[in-house]
């Protein structure tokens, strides 16, 4: 992002973050259809998954935080 006081590094990791938690919020429906159909295994996985996301995305804010000091 030429030109601006942003560096690209900085709104890289901004981008990661935020495609993280959106993906967790859409896991959210996954996991519910999954546990809609009773499927326990399916439902685990987009746990795990969502809780993968949370985790990368709380690592991607400390990770910013720490550049923006």
């Amino acid at each position: 992002m030429a030109g601006t006081p942003t560096s690209d590094r900085n709104y890289d990791v901004i981008s990661v973050m935020y495609h993280l938690l959106q993906g967790s919020d859409t896991l959210d429906q996954y996991r519910a259809d999954a546990e809609d159909s009773n499927d326990d295994e399916l439902a685990a996985f987009f746990q795990e998954v969502q809780e993968n996301n949370r985790q990368l995305a709380e690592k991607a804010q400390k990770l910013l935080k720490k550049r923006l000091q």
